[in-house]
């Protein structure tokens, strides 16, 4: 065969470098870099001609935690799971979100002052002292709303296809306790505590018990243990329970008796009346690699039947477009905090439908979403308080 006759061969392309790990990383320390020198840049420059060791001294304060910061979360997120790591990368990222919001915040104090006639100078020492005080006044109290017991709020939500023999149930919803680096055992009992204070027909826990394994919480998912409700006490997957082995955390809480509604439904029943209290797995079940996880609302209500009211328990707000589409009277959801720490839940807007409180969507279908009753990452919350919420089911007919 002549060289013309040959087969003609390509030579395999050249891999195309792939840049995108590094345009992620320079996006990620972007980010980094603004949140802590910008508090850094208002506090000790901005015109207001400080002594040079204060900028000094700020710049040593605030160099080492943007360095510190990655280096714990890291650790204490990454392979290694460091709970004392966790905490020190936790609170750093909660320090710098409440300092880079009210150092852009406080440049509008400028306006009165400028208004007032006060030079620049002088007005930059007040904003840099104003936003100093503000923050660290809100990182104390952001704390303390964080560790605090919940406060029970408290709601009556009416059902049209409830039957009067129903009205009056008591739901509580429990969700985001997210038992976590910091030790919450005694948090988690006096919480239990105020649950069973409530006196509850039917407690749900909507997901995100924890972040880490069943094994690792063991201790602080204990108390759920001791709650107790007539009717039932039902639990679905949190998206937190997907990086956790979830599967495990559904053996704990059926060890701890509760009803683990894994696309499934219970029916309960008071006064010669009845109610489908429906469950289904968190929206990234399916892509956790779980096997038998992922959403399937049609699956949950299998069996049910149609002309009774659902009461659906789904962890994430989002969930509500399929529920509404499904006919549910009634859907009670965790995940977004609130925000957690404001103005956060703008962003948490971006992804879900509702951040807090009773929405309708709908003819029929009428959602909750609670604040939640713990916290993830930050130990801290901020014009967004915890709950435990109970919810008074009322019957139009009664």
């Amino acid at each position: 065969m002549s060289i013309a006759d040959a087969p003609v061969t390509s030579a395999p392309p050249t891999p195309r470098r792939r840049s995108w790990p590094w345009r992620r990383l320079v996006m990620v320390f972007s980010i980094i870099g603004l949140l802590f020198v910008l508090p850094w840049w208002c506090l000790a420059f901005g015109f207001a001609d400080w002594p040079i060791a204060v900028p000094i001294v700020l710049g040593v304060i605030f160099g080492a935690a943007m360095i510190t910061f990655p280096i714990m979360m890291m650790r204490g997120h990454g392979h290694r799971q460091l709970d004392w790591a966790a905490r020190i990368g936790d609170t750093l990222i909660g320090v710098a979100w409440i300092f880079f919001t009210w150092s852009i915040l406080g440049q509008l104090l400028r306006i009165p002052l400028a208004l007032a006639g006060v030079d620049n100078r002088q007005a930059s020492r007040i904003v840099a002292i104003a936003i100093a005080v503000v923050a660290v006044a809100l990182v104390g109290w952001g704390h303390f709303e964080a560790m605090r017991v919940p406060r029970v709020k408290r709601l009556d939500i009416t059902i049209d296809r409830l039957g009067s023999g129903l009205d009056g149930t008591r739901v509580v919803v429990l969700t985001d306790t997210h038992y976590g680096p910091i030790n919450r055992a005694r948090w988690s009992a006096r919480v239990a505590e105020v649950v069973n204070g409530l006196d509850a027909d039917i407690v749900c826990h909507a997901g995100d018990i924890a972040d880490g394994t069943a094994e690792k919480r063991h201790e602080q998912s204990a108390p759920l243990g001791t709650i107790r409700a007539r009717l039932a006490r039902v639990y679905v997957t949190g998206n937190h329970e997907y990086y956790s082995e979830a599967q495990g955390w559904l053996d704990r809480m059926d060890a701890l008796g509760w009803e683990c509604l894994h696309n499934r439904h219970v029916v309960v029943s008071a006064g010669g009346d009845r109610l489908v209290v429906a469950g289904i797995d968190d929206v990234t079940a399916a892509s956790s690699g779980s096997p038998g996880h992922g959403t399937d609302l049609k699956g949950a209500l299998t069996g049910a039947d149609r002309d009774l009211p659902v009461l659906l328990v789904a962890h994430q707000p989002k969930q509500i477009t399929e529920t509404a589409a499904n006919g549910v009277d009634l859907q009670v959801s965790g995940h977004t905090h609130g925000g957690q720490i404001w103005p956060f839940h703008y962003l948490v807007r971006t992804d879900q439908p509702v951040v807090a409180g009773l929405s309708r969507h709908g003819e029929r279908t009428q959602m909750y979403t609670s604040r939640g009753a713990g916290f993830w990452g930050p130990p801290m919350r901020v014009f967004a308080p915890s709950e435990i919420t109970l919810i008074t089911l009322r019957s139009p007919a009664a």
